[in-house]
């Protein structure tokens, strides 16, 4: 699927810097991450488009390639299709600020966390900080489902298929192929 143009902002006299913080202000960017986006609720196109926007806004965060969108099938309960898409960043920020501003960013785009793999306006995944393996209550990576989810997987491929899975040590293009039609 190609990408849409950018929609309007979610509130039109928030800033982007007041949306995400300013925990990411000063060094050059210096980390490269991956971010899972997905949505299915309001305009999915337009949300995800004003995400990367936002995102590249964020102090400290620099986005430097975008997949195309792809039209899935929910996880979970009956809900309408998603739009999901990785975008690959550079960013100086530690891998929890990161977090931080996703999860600002998801709240600025209307999310609300009411159920798990429930419908959602603004989904933003970190699935991958350089090669880093982390296990904490609030943050895991590489992303736990990174490796069984075509949603993720098809988008991260298109921008690099030969990445690494730090964990299972294999390519996003042959965790890909080994997944069920």
């Amino acid at each position: 699927m190609g990408r849409a143009s950018s929609g309007a902002g979610a509130r039109p006299n928030e800033s982007v810097a007041s949306v995400a913080g300013r925990a990411g202000a000063g060094p050059a960017a210096r980390h490269r991450a991956w971010i899972g986006l997905g949505s299915n609720l309001g305009d999915p196109a337009a949300i995800l488009d004003r995400a990367v926007a936002w995102l590249a806004a964020v102090p400290g965060v620099t986005v430097s390639a975008v997949s195309t969108w792809h039209r899935t099938a929910p996880v979970g309960p009956p809900q309408p299709h998603y739009l999901n898409g990785v975008a690959r960043v550079h960013t100086s920020l530690a891998p929890r600020e990161l977090l931080g501003a996703l999860r600002s960013l998801e709240g600025a785009a209307g999310r609300r966390r009411a159920a798990v793999w429930g419908p959602r306006t603004l989904d933003l995944d970190l699935l991958l900080y350089d090669d880093l393996v982390l296990r904490s209550p609030e943050l895991c990576l590489p992303h736990p489902r990174l490796a069984e989810r075509r949603f993720v997987l098809a988008p991260l491929c298109e921008l690099n298929p030969r990445a690494l899975h730090p964990v299972l040590g294999r390519t996003m293009a042959s965790l890909l192929r080994a997944l069920p039609s």
